[in-house]
């Protein structure tokens, strides 16, 4: 019996269709994520051969004045890419992975990024998370909506029942023909992702598989619901269909348009502005008020004293600062709203098995939101580094030869994966053991 469903399953045009489709997409998908990828490790590695060539240029240009010399030079903090971001490429699209810094203020330096089609950015990434969320869940719907139905529609389930089988294994049965079949095409898929985009067989390539497959059996928990409904092929085509969209379309943009207007960042705005506004005023501010805050803010420099006339780098550094210091509260109350909006948005998925798997795969490959404010925070700690290494050198008017700038090449954020599995699957694997339960215990009377 086995065999002939497997035999009969496998005629279908429905089925050779859907190989071919998931079969092209797949190879599309991590052809996307290996363009990406290959794109990001050509930028790092042009990167490091830049900065080393802008010191020598820079430093060749402007040897007797320091202070002059640092106004132009710029340090690079690389944000390293994951390989794991060729299967979920979320929002890296859209923010740097580098920042070239100078030691003047930072505010206004951070939010600068790459130049990008924006068709592109419109239409998206077709990469492999796309595929699982957003196609997979068709693929299973088009191949489970009849698997019922359509043996009660042609007469011949009254003859499984006659003759005495189990008809709850025999749909059991076709079931599980399909779920193999889609297991087999999405490991495959994952196996060809991994030699292709070098992905190292480590926990967050586990995660995400493991997280892939709980949200594929997810869909077919909905779809044996459906089915066991027992009603027309054309209903529970229009039924799944319709939790399709509600579940994948509609909810993740409600969602979004939810949390947008319960936290809105107006502070976005407001920080550039002040940042920019509080640098400028300082050229119009009496020097000895900027120098009081800078000294506040940096105690152990009071020791050097502003020469009254003229131009002094210690005080234009410090009026730099300051464009830092104002716009600080409003950059503090911008990262907290996002942080809360990261919050909110777990909590809510955690209910919606798809929104789930969008935000938990960006996770896993750090490509969330969460990943770039963390670096975006790394930056800072960078930056100032900088600033605490060169002050005193500025303040005390060496010369660039002083330095030694081989020591200065590009540095990498070292980031941390806190993602929890138990807590991101637990909900989906209960909702699809309920949906699995209620159709069960619904049709129990309609069984042999």
């Amino acid at each position: 019996m086995y065999f002939i469903l497997i035999k009969q399953f496998f005629r279908s045009k429905t089925v050779l269709l859907t190989f071919g489709i998931l079969m092209i997409l797949g190879v599309l998908s991590i052809g996307t994520g290996k363009q990406f990828l290959t794109q990001k490790q050509e930028v790092i590695a042009k990167t490091k051969v830049q900065q080393e060539k802008h010191i020598q240029t820079q430093t060749s240009l402007h040897k007797d004045d320091l202070g002059l010399l640092l106004y132009y030079l710029k340090f690079s903090f690389i944000n390293p890419v994951n390989s794991l971001a060729g299967i979920s490429i979320g929002q890296s699209d859209l923010n740097s992975h580098i920042q070239n810094v100078t030691i003047l203020n930072l505010e206004g330096q951070k939010y600068d990024t790459d130049l990008v089609n924006p068709m592109r950015l419109h239409v998206g990434n077709l990469d492999i998370s796309f595929l699982i969320i957003f196609l997979f869940p068709l693929i299973i719907i088009a191949l489970n909506f009849n698997i019922l139905s359509e043996e009660i529609e042609k007469g011949t389930w009254k003859m499984i029942t006659i003759q005495g089988k189990s008809s709850f294994k025999y749909l059991l049965k076709k079931l599980s023909i399909r779920v193999f079949f889609v297991f087999i095409i999405l490991g495959f898929l994952f196996l060809l992702a991994k030699n292709i985009l070098d992905i190292p067989f480590n926990t967050g390539f586990l995660q995400i598989i493991t997280m892939s497959y709980l949200y594929v059996l997810f869909w077919f928990a909905i779809c044996f619901f459906v089915v066991l409904l027992r009603k027309l092929s054309n209903t529970n085509a229009i039924v799944l269909l319709s939790c399709w969209l509600v579940l994948v379309v509609v909810l993740p943009v409600l969602v979004s348009n939810f949390i947008t207007n319960k936290y809105p960042v107006e502070e976005a705005f407001t920080m550039a502005i002040k940042q920019r506004d509080e640098y400028h005023k300082k050229w119009d501010t009496d020097k000895k008020e900027t120098m009081d805050k800078f000294y506040a803010h940096y105690p152990q420099f009071s020791h050097y004293e502003l020469q009254e006339k003229g131009f002094s780098w210690l005080w234009y550094y410090a009026m730099q600062q300051m464009g830092d210091d104002e716009s600080k509260e409003e950059r503090d109350a911008m990262y907290l709203k996002i942080e809360k909006r990261e919050t909110l948005s777990k909590k809510i998925a955690q209910f919606f098995p798809p929104l789930q798997m969008q935000l938990a795969m960006n996770d896993i490959a750090n490509t969330s939101l969460t990943h770039q404010v963390n670096f975006l925070n790394a930056t800072t700690d960078f930056h100032e580094d900088l600033r605490l290494q060169f002050y005193p050198d500025i303040f005390d008017k060496k010369s660039a030869n002083a330095i030694n700038w081989k020591n200065y090449k590009p540095e990498f954020y070292k980031y941390e994966n806190n993602f929890d599995l138990t807590k991101s699957i637990s909900y989906m694997v209960l909702i699809s053991l309920l949906l699995v339960g209620f159709g069960i215990i619904k049709n129990k009377k309609h069984f042999t």
